[in-house]
């Protein structure tokens, strides 16, 4: 299979949506069917997402008769709404229609069973025909599979509905067949609910936008919409392109792709986003991607990607259910044969017994307890800016029990800022210290400028006005330059050897906590002294402790910087372990250790830098997905805001989507061991395997769909 798929035409796919899948196998069997069809090279069905790729030529009505056997209907991905929305979904009662009769003539049969007795011809033909009606879809499957020997849920039913006709059990055949029809609808529902999740996304952003055309403004389909073009958003409108504003100024709230709910400012060179609410002001944004690009696009496509890609849990038991379904039959014959061919007993009610074996030992509530809860989670985490790229990270979440955290941009905001600025010259006012060291600094090209000249901005001090002539810089010490005839310099202490003892002081306490400190005044004397530093998140040290609390029994901070600085963010966040003074593959190499002592690890970075550590890790998680292709694209995990909050979130949800997959395979054999144990009396009977094979689905698939619930702020911190 591996090599079939690898040569492949990409060129060659074609992408249809489906409607109608009741379940795994179902969706196996027309994946089959389908790669059966003469001009098709390869298929492959996206249960979770109800997609199915398929490479070579194949019309839909060729694709739609492949999947008749479950009344599939497929619509091509590339479809617009409106093209969709002019075909009518049929109504539920329609859709069942079958079901309606089948018991119709089921209740009938009983009212003439009462008053006829069980042997009247007219009695059996009610029956025969609500077995009929409502079974032939069932029987068509079933039938061909047994033709094939594939066992299946199918073959199972369709064996036990036809044994009970065979020894006059008309009535629970009827039943049997009726309520699995019902588990099936349910089952579809539940599934329907779960990929509702990825549904919601798609009707996130707008599908047409105001656009400037010739001097005028047109409202034009996001299809038609060209990289350039200008996008005219009124307030309280949806944003339907990414684009970089233009011109205005609003908050614009990003809820639907980074998860959080707290509007964000945009002006003049912003990235807006598709998909998120422009609330106050009007703003023109200039369209940078197209609409199959756009990041809320890619989340939708990443997203029921990793819904295709099979976690452990579920991989052991699609294995596991290829023996288990055969298993069972051997078993119900052998209850079928054994007790009369050796102890005499009564052949009509050990082969009834072994019918009833039959029903309850259906694999289809253990095949759907695993996928369920993966599409749920996978959806429920998108909706809050979480993109986990698969179910098998889903798991490895869960049983994480290391976290490394890159310091720069992860645990600290990743730019410098003026931290204290103190004078040391009565006649120097903080004001006028300021403006001169930002007129100085204005020209250097220092990645520390850039802090002062943010700090000068924020305290609106004219240092514009300020004029600097003879402007030198002192490579390795700092920069000087002359204002009002007087030569300042700024620097460090070698560029200040006569500085007091006192300042000295002050110095190496600003050091030691981690700040680079920097000095201003003339050759002769020190008029001020200011420290930058790369400011830690305000919420590091809490989602670090919320960690703590989750049962993360190590938290490292991996980082390039001096171990002075190093020591500073650590102690102040939190962590466990601090590794400083690494390169790339010195964290990789870190990284590599951690797994080995611990097996399950994770690392936090920016996608791009940290590239070899987050490969290294068991679960690479990238911050701020929404505004890096790169992270969305090579992190196992991407947290779409630069928010650590989504942190204790994404690891609580792993861990609930663990235990609700235990109880489901728990529920889903526990119930079929309970019923199976009637056997020993004698006491299973048709009605029993149906509603204990029925339950174990209803409760599986309810039990799945709690995650949908699953609030970020649940884990508020």
């Amino acid at each position: 299979m591996e090599e079939r798929w690898g040569c492949v035409n990409e060129a060659e796919k074609k992408v249809y949506r489906v409607e109608g899948f009741t379940c795994i196998n179902c969706a196996g069997k027309f994946e089959r069917n389908v790669k059966e069809l003469e001009g098709v090279h390869d298929a492959r069905v996206n249960f979770g997402a109800a997609k199915i790729s398929v490479y070579g030529e194949a019309t839909l009505e060729q694709l739609e008769k492949a999947g008749a056997f479950e009344q599939l209907k497929l619509t091509p991905e590339h479809e617009t709404r409106a093209e969709v929305e002019r075909t009518t979904p049929l109504s539920f009662f329609k859709k069942h229609i079958h079901v309606f009769i089948s018991a119709i003539f089921l209740v009938l049969g009983i009212i003439g069973q009462s008053m006829l007795g069980e042997g009247n011809g007219a009695v059996i033909g009610a029956f025969l025909v609500a077995i009929v009606v409502g079974g032939y879809s069932l029987f068509k499957v079933g039938l061909a599979n047994l033709m094939k020997a594939q066992f299946d849920m199918k073959t199972l039913m369709t064996i036990a509905v036809i044994g009970a006709a065979i020894i006059g059990e008309w009535t629970e055949g009827a039943i049997v067949v009726i309520l699995f029809a019902i588990s099936e609808a349910l089952e579809r529902f539940s599934m329907d609910q779960a990929r509702q999740s990825i549904r919601s996304l798609m009707d996130i952003a707008p599908k047409e936008a105001l656009i400037q055309r010739n001097g005028e403004t047109v409202l034009v389909s996001v299809d038609d919409i060209q990289i350039g073009d200008r996008m005219i958003v009124r307030p309280g409108q949806k944003i339907a392109m990414d684009g970089t504003v233009v011109s205005g100024r609003s908050s614009v709230n990003q809820a639907a792709i980074t998860g959080e709910s707290v509007p964000v400012e945009k002006h003049a060179a912003d990235e807006v986003f598709a998909g998120t609410l422009n609330e106050e002001g009007l703003l023109e944004v200039e369209v940078t991607k197209r609409v199959e690009d756009t990041t809320i696009s890619k989340i939708i496509h990443l997203v029921e990607e990793a819904q295709a890609e099979r976690a452990p849990s579920q991989a052991f038991i699609d294995k596991f259910a290829k023996y288990y379904t055969p298993a069972i039959m051997l078993v119900a014959l052998f209850i079928a044969l054994i007790p009369p061919l050796f102890f005499q007993a009564s052949w009509e009610a050990w082969i009834y017994q072994g019918l009833a074996v039959l029903v309850v030992g259906c694999p289809c509530a253990l095949v759907i307890s695993t996928p369920v809860a993966i599409v749920t989670a996978i959806g429920n985490a998108a909706r809050n800016g979480v993109l986990i790229k698969g179910g098998v990270y889903l798991e490895e979440l869960g049983g994480l029990k290391a976290i490394a955290f890159d310091k720069t941009g992860t645990l600290t905001k990743g730019s410098p800022h003026v931290t204290d600025l103190i004078t040391c010259d009565k006649d120097y006012t903080d004001k006028e210290a300021l403006a001169a060291i930002a007129a100085l600094e204005s020209r250097s090209a220092h990645p520390l400028a850039s802090a002062v000249i943010r700090k000068a901005d924020e305290e609106q001090v004219p240092y514009h006005e300020v004029e600097v002539n003879d402007f030198v810089s002192l490579t390795g010490k700092g920069i000087k330059g002359s204002i009002d005839g007087v030569t300042y310099q700024i620097g460090n202490l070698l560029l200040f050897p006569g500085a007091s003892a006192e300042i000295k002081e002050e110095v190496f306490r600003l050091q030691r906590q981690g700040k680079t400190v920097m000095l201003f005044g003339t050759e002769e004397e020190v008029f001020a002294l200011f420290a930058v530093a790369d400011e830690v998140r305000e919420l590091s040290k809490t989602v670090v402790e919320r960690l703590h609390q989750l049962g993360i029994s190590r938290t490292v901070m991996l980082t390039g910087d001096n171990w002075l600085t190093a020591e500073a963010v650590g102690r102040q966040v939190g962590v466990k372990e601090i590794q400083a003074e690494l390169l790339p593959e010195d964290k990789l190499a870190y990284m590599k250790q951690l797994r080995n002592e611990h097996e399950r690890v994770a690392m936090i970075g920016d996608g791009v830098n940290d590239a070899p550590a987050l490969a290294a890790s068991t679960v690479g998680i990238a911050m701020g997905g929404a505004g890096t292709d790169t992270a969305l694209e090579t992190a196992d995990v991407a947290l779409m805001s630069d928010d650590l909050k989504q942190l204790p979130y994404l690891i609580s949800l792993s861990r609930k989507a663990l235990r609700i997959i235990k109880q489901n395979i728990a529920f889903s054999l526990g119930l079929k061991l309970l019923a199976l144990l009637l056997v020993v009396p004698g006491w299973l009977t048709l009605w029993i395997a149906i509603l204990a094979d029925m339950g174990a689905t209803l409760l599986v698939t309810g039990n799945g769909l709690r995650l949908l619930n699953r609030k970020k702020n649940s884990d508020q911190i």
